[in-house]
């Protein structure tokens, strides 16, 4: 593809193809792009900073940037760093790579103006990408990313593609942690008699969380936390088909635990290749999907520590969300999918707790950020609090908000988005033999049945087309996806 190939920013960052797409020219017409923002007037008149009561940070505060595990990230990293260096904005660079959150916080820490962050997050390791964090932490609104599209010029600059003087670095690991560690109640982790697996997915985020439970003393294993550019040939998502090495490692811990009649409370974490997503694993080595990470989250959070505020859930995000906010008498906002808008409420809104499908969860006093590292540290403080097995922990939560099972399909279809707009257009008054109750369209189309829902939405960062199912049945579930797959390839039709 040309150098002059259409940068857009989709949910999360503009993604790309290496040596497609993501070239290092196209990568530096985007360091082009944020340097003509940061100077732009325009930048001073753009509603977000109204609507955060905050004013745009001067330019000459800098840039930090971060970059992940992929193949060449350090490299795109470089090149961003030497277009906004050569326009004298102050640049720092991470010394290795790290977790998005890091990133997001050392912005915050070191009162920078902005921050990039090289990742393709979960993406397949063919993927690389650039978010834009704002100097207040998180993901950057459409206003500014349209504004750095609009900005952003058809032709490469011209920059120095070779500078052997090395950029100024910045502790971005340090102040992260130790705000982590902040946020948890480190008491509770070291007396409960955890035993925790740790799977960092050959993601940035690797030794992050076992620093912590090494400074505490917790006993723990780590997975999957060497490198590995190509992710052991998948994306580096925390979903069940790529966990089988997790669940292996649990397994075989239990089955140690037996013989020597332990009684250790086995526990597993999982996060993502940038560290901003998270999921989980009980003592059986059964996936905990991340509606059930958010619902035991902002179960314990509002129930157990009594905090207050509101909830925000991506329209994809399960409905044990609203059970549980009416149960603890806490309201709810819904909201297109892409972290950026659970991010604008955290800015704007007093929010105990936001998330999405995905496993993208912030929570309050924190950052307007998704934190994979934390979210994962908060569940096995859950955990500890509890002292059970996370399996009877989630039972004992569908007791009280009944059962809710969840999975979901990606589909590599071109015709994604008409498969979504014919769905708009027909209104179905029944799917799979169920009727729909109603019909909802705040991103793609979700169709209501009286034991749960179906979803078509097309991605905006892949080729894809998702399909998303959440009834009262495992079984019900993987029916209606089958229907549901039939009719978006073209085998099946709408009734």
């Amino acid at each position: 593809m040309s150098s002059s190939a259409s940068i857009r920013f989709g949910t999360d960052g503009w993604r790309g193809v290496i040596a497609r797409d993501f070239t290092f020219d196209n990568v530096a017409r985007v360091g082009e792009g944020v340097v003509r923002y940061l100077e732009s007037p325009e930048r001073r008149e753009l509603e977000c900073y109204r609507r955060w009561r905050a004013t745009p940070a001067d330019p000459h505060r800098g840039v930090v940037i971060g970059y992940d595990m992929r193949f060449l990230a350090r490299e795109f990293a470089q090149t961003l760093a030497r277009v906004l260096k050569q326009h004298r904005i102050p640049v720092w660079l991470a010394p290795e790579p790290i977790p998005t959150p890091a990133l997001s916080y050392g912005v915050v820490h070191h009162k920078a103006a902005l921050g990039l962050m090289v990742t393709a997050s979960h993406n397949p390791p063919e993927y690389l990408g650039v978010k834009i964090k704002t100097e207040l932490g998180g993901a950057a609104p459409p206003e500014i990313t349209k504004l750095v599209e609009r900005m952003t010029p058809e032709e490469p600059p011209s920059y120095a593609k070779q500078d052997d003087e090395p950029f100024p670095t910045v502790d971005v690991k340090g102040p992260f942690l130790a705000r982590v560690k902040e946020l948890i109640d480190v008491h509770k982790l070291q007396s409960a008699n955890l035993k925790v697996v740790v799977d960092a997915m050959y993601g940035s985020a690797r030794g992050y969380i076992a620093q912590i439970l090494e400074e505490l003393g917790v006993p723990h294993i780590t997975v999957r936390h060497g490198r590995d550019p190509y992710f052991g040939g998948h994306g580096p998502e925390p979903v069940r088909r790529y966990l089988t090495p997790l669940k292996a490692v649990i397994r075989a811990e239990a089955e140690r635990q037996r013989r020597r009649s332990g009684n250790e409370i086995i526990a597993g974490v999982v996060t993502d290749g940038d560290g901003d997503r998270v999921a989980a694993m009980d003592e059986n080595g059964e996936f905990v999907d991340p509606h059930r990470c958010f619902a035991l989250l902002l179960d314990y959070l509002a129930g157990v520590k009594g905090l207050t505020g509101k909830v925000v859930k991506s329209f994809t995000l399960g409905d044990m969300a609203f059970k549980l906010a009416e149960l603890h008498n806490v309201p709810v906002d819904e909201v297109p999918v892409g972290f950026k808008y659970v991010s604008e409420k955290l800015l704007t809104d007093d929010v105990l707790i936001g998330g999405e499908e995905s496993g993208g969860i912030a929570v309050k006093g924190h950052i307007p950020e998704r934190d994979g590292v934390l979210m994962a540290l908060l569940l096995l403080e859950v955990v500890a609090h509890h002292r059970k097995p996370l399996s009877q922990i989630i039972d004992e939560l569908m007791g009280r908000v009944g059962h809710h099972y969840y999975d979901r399909r990606d589909l590599h279809l071109e015709e994604r988005l008409e498969v979504v707009e014919k769905l708009k257009q027909a209104e179905p008054k029944a799917f799979a033999g169920k009727p729909v109750l109603k019909i909802e369209t705040l991103d793609g189309v979700k169709l209501r049945f009286e034991d749960g829902w179906l979803l078509f939405r097309a991605s905006g960062t892949e080729p894809l087309l998702r399909i998303y199912c959440e009834l009262d049945d495992p079984e019900e579930v993987q029916r209606v996806l089958d229907q549901a797959e039939r009719f978006a390839r073209g085998e099946l039709a709408l009734l």
